[in-house]
């Protein structure tokens, strides 16, 4: 990710998480992006029993208006405020504690037994590591801190 947008991502997530908390509710991934030409500011949001339709439009307003003020972003773009889905990012380790049993997919910043993509079922979280089972029963120990991206894997029941 380019450095700028990188802060804007990190801008926004320290100006949401306050705001969020107020609204007894916890920010879960922020995204800024280009697509078809314009710029998208995503803000996924959960509480305890999920998101309205109604909380998401009072944080639009409310965070919108926080993000004009501090002079975030300097450009055009569209404020996006949504539920996580079925998919949900796993960012802090709190998300991870949440998730263990749950499948979930991750990609590291470096290489890890020669591989930067796992998928497996987060088994347990302690001291800044996961403990994924992945390949069957295979335990593979994963640095917090060196997770780029994660999410959980829903699984359809048939």
């Amino acid at each position: 990710m380019k450095p700028e947008l990188k802060r804007i991502v990190n801008e926004v997530f320290l100006l949401a998480e306050p705001l969020l908390h107020e609204f007894g509710m916890e920010i879960v991934d922020v995204e800024f992006l280009s697509e078809s030409g314009r710029w998208i500011l995503r803000v996924f949001i959960d509480k305890e029993n999920g998101v309205t339709v109604d909380d998401c439009a009072s944080v639009s307003r409310e965070l919108g208006d926080l993000i004009d003020a501090k002079n975030i972003i300097d450009y055009r773009y569209v404020l996006e405020i949504s539920s996580p889905g079925l998919n949900r990012p796993l960012r802090k380790e709190s998300d991870f504690m949440r998730s263990i049993g749950k499948m979930v997919k991750l990609k590291m910043s470096r290489p890890i037994n020669k591989r930067r993509s796992f998928t497996g079922r987060l088994a347990n979280v302690r001291e800044g590591m996961i403990s994924l089972s992945v390949d069957g029963n295979n335990l593979v120990e994963l640095p917090l801190n060196e997770i780029d991206k994660a999410r959980v894997k829903y699984e359809f029941n048939n």
